[in-house]
């Protein structure tokens, strides 16, 4: 299921068909038995209309979970694009020699975050991880030798503004491993095929009925696929562009 997540188009297809497939096993059923009467009608319409009711509200609070991780993702890049803005500023409080060694790394590094928020593929993704891991730790030498040598409160600055590039990737980092549970995701797709069930098992069969049975599996699906993107940092359409980390990127070349 987990796997699953991070192919929103996945999910709106197996979701179409599940929902399709639960109507239609329902209006089968139906066939086969005798019909409802008007006073079931009645208690039926009553438990089908109160199961919708709670389906919307679980995929409202579900798009709202989707739609928090997301502005959170974005304002950790944009806190990333700061710190590091900053600490290239603060270079400047190091000695020559070491300002230009930590305004080059600060440099390669800028590029690799903005390669994190852009690749889709995997194996890229390792080696951008571990280019990063590598040039943290270089980044954290380059500042750690003149503090130790020269441990003055302006140094100690530059020293800071490292520690907040460093946390502000951890922060990135967890934001985006920040997703809806699975388990959530399990309880939404079981109550929307027992809405569909509903639906399927109440609907007077006719030609026109046969295509109003795709309507409410489509929407639920698209619901799905709205959800699955918007939660999917990696997979989706809808994705947090590096838009703060590029323009840094630009106004560094340009000095």
């Amino acid at each position: 299921m987990s796997v699953l997540l991070d192919f929103p188009r996945v999910i709106f297809a197996v979701s179409f068909v599940a929902l399709w497939l639960s109507e239609w096993i329902a209006a089968s059923v139906r066939m086969r038995r005798r019909k409802l009467e008007e006073d079931d009608r009645d208690d039926f319409n009553l438990i089908a209309a109160a199961t919708l009711t709670l389906l919307g509200l679980i995929i409202g609070f579900s798009f709202s979970m989707a739609i928090s991780r997301y502005d959170q993702r974005k304002s950790y890049e944009e806190a990333e694009a700061n710190a590091i803005g900053t600490e290239y500023v603060r270079a400047d409080l190091l000695p020559g020699q070491d300002a230009a060694k930590l305004r080059a790394l600060l440099g390669n590094y800028l590029d690799q975050r903005i390669l994190f928020y852009k690749t889709r593929d995997e194996r890229a993704l390792q080696q951008i991880d571990a280019a990063t891991a590598q040039l943290q730790t270089d980044l954290w030498s380059a500042v750690l030798a003149p503090a130790v040598s020269q441990p003055t409160p302006l140094i100690a600055l530059a020293v800071s503004g490292m520690n907040d590039v460093l946390n502000s990737q951890g922060y990135t980092q967890a934001a985006w491993w920040n997703r809806i549970p699975a388990a959530a995701w399990g309880l939404m797709v079981a109550i929307a095929i027992c809405s569909n069930l509903l639906i399927g098992y109440g609907v007077r069969r006719s030609r026109t009925n046969s295509l109003l049975f795709l309507v409410l599996p489509l929407v639920v699906s698209i619901s799905f696929l709205l959800i699955a993107d918007i939660d999917s940092p990696r997979r989706g359409i809808i994705r947090v562009r590096p838009q703060n980390l590029e323009s840094l990127s630009q106004s560094l070349r340009a000095r």
